[in-house]
This record gives structure tokens, C-alpha cells and sequence, in this order.
């Protein structure tokens, strides 16, 4: 692969945690990956394969799909898009090494739709699969203040975990942390690190924000893919897997 980053961008990472990186993606790319999004949009809830998440809309209680995962092995598009240069090529960059997919994710928040808490990404148990993960995350619709950017803590990536597995971040842990509001356009893409703090608010506007995160790991720390899904599958089912009179709470 050829390299797509520059060796500034690479360091200003490794100083902060996160890069960004204004239109990655070309308008013509992204209509490809709105398109392939809209096309996951509509598949049908299918127990075993890709795994679709919903909650309910702030306003009006109605049931809306808030997050898809595990779907990249079932889609050809995004399953070149993942292992393409500017996704696994940049990340293998910012590593200094080969890297496999460790998971995949898109987060729709469509209208009414909630943020989520502050958090690193290790406090979700990752570190029980490799040391340090790094997610390229595409931005597919506009994200803005008003529905619900990603906000980062930079610079606090190499502080190791800061709060507790399984937990959001509490006010105790944030101290002394300010999050930059990264709001992006369609083809923008933002990098960071598992152990950068990270947070959004909820979709207060009438249009979605869909965002695809993609997570990788060096290669050197082997290919945990298959054994997380199934990890995650017997943690936090997707809905249509879910047991009758049982409750499951999403943590981190």
C-alpha cells in the first residue's frame, strides 16, 4: 500500500491521540459509501449474521436503529473499503506496522437519537484481545454541534486507563479535560487511539448523522475478529437475539 499520511500528521498523532484528516474520501467515494450505508439500512434484522441495534427516539418513543455492526463480512464494498490504504493503509502508518480489522461499527443517530457518555474505548474490555486498538472513523453525513459530533480530550492517550472497565468516565477521572468539538463533512475522517477520550451528544436536528468507525489492531498481536463478535454476541446481544425477560444494558 502507499503511504497517505504524512509524517507530520503521524507525529501530531502520536502527540494528541487523534488526527484528522479533511476529505479522505473523494465526493464520488462517498456516494459509493452513502449508498452501501442506505443498503444496510434497509436489511432485515437476521440472528447469527450482521447485528443491528435500536433504541427509542428521544421525542417521540418510536423504536429507531441506532448503531449496525459486524457487517463488514457480508458486504464487498465496505469489506474493500475497510482494507483499502486510506483505512488499513493509514492505520498500519500510525502502528509502523500491518494491521487486521478488529471491528467494524456505524452509528446512525438518526433524529432523537442519543449521544454517548465520555469514554476510552478500553474501558470496554478490549485489552483482553491486544494492547492498543486504533479506529478510523468516515464521517458519511455531516456532524455538527447541533447532531451530535464526536468530541475528543487531546492528549490524554497516554495516560493508560483512566477510569474503570465497563464504566463511563466519571467527573472524578475528567478532571482537568476539555473535548474539542471535531465536527466533520461527508469524506472527513478522524483517527484516535483506544485510550483517547471521546464523547457525543444527541441528534437534535431532523436529518441523521450516520458515522462508519472502523477498528484495527497491529498484526503482530494476531486477528481477534471472530472471537469478539462472539464475545459480544453472548455480552450484548443485537436485538433480534435478545432472551424474553431479560435485560441488557450497554455499558461503554
Amino acid at each position: 500500500m502507499n503511504d497517505c499520511l504524512t509524517k507530520k500528521q503521524v507525529d501530531a498523532f502520536r502527540e494528541t491521540g487523534f488526527l484528522v484528516v479533511r476529505q479522505l474520501f473523494s465526493p464520488e467515494e462517498m456516494r459509493e459509501i452513502a449508498a452501501s450505508t442506505d443498503e444496510l439500512q434497509s436489511w432485515p434484522e437476521t440472528p447469527g449474521k450482521h447485528m443491528m441495534y435500536f433504541e427509542k427516539n428521544m421525542n417521540t418513543q418510536k423504536r429507531i436503529l441506532n448503531r449496525m455492526e459486524n457487517f463488514v463480512p457480508y458486504h464487498e464494498s465496505f469489506r474493500r473499503l475497510c482494507m483499502g490504504e486510506k483505512m488499513a493503509g493509514a492505520v498500519a502508518q500510525l502502528f509502523g506496522e500491518p494491521v487486521f480489522m478488529f471491528k467494524d461499527k456505524i452509528n446512525f443517530k438518526m433524529p432523537g437519537g442519543d449521544g454517548f457518555t465520555p469514554h476510552q474505548d478500553v474501558q470496554a474490555g478490549w485489552s483482553r484481545y491486544s494492547s492498543i486498538h486504533i479506529t478510523a472513523m468516515v464521517s458519511i453525513d455531516r456532524a455538527t454541534k447541533e447532531n451530535g459530533c464526536l468530541e475528543i480530550a487531546p492528549s490524554f492517550h497516554d495516560q493508560g486507563l483512566i477510569g474503570s472497565e465497563w464504566k463511563p468516565l466519571s467527573d472524578n477521572d475528567m478532571a482537568g479535560m476539555d473535548f474539542d468539538f471535531v465536527e466533520t463533512e461527508p469524506g472527513d475522517a478522524i483517527f484516535f487511539d483506544s485510550f483517547a477520550p471521546h464523547k457525543s451528544g444527541p441528534n437534535l436536528t431532523e436529518n441523521a448523522r450516520r458515522v462508519l468507525y472502523i477498528t484495527y489492531n497491529r498484526e503482530s498481536e494476531g486477528d481477534h475478529l471472530l472471537q469478539y463478535y462472539k464475545d459480544k454476541r453472548a455480552s450484548y446481544p443485537p436485538d433480534i437475539e435478545r432472551q424474553e425477560g431479560q435485560t441488557y444494558v450497554f455499558k461503554v
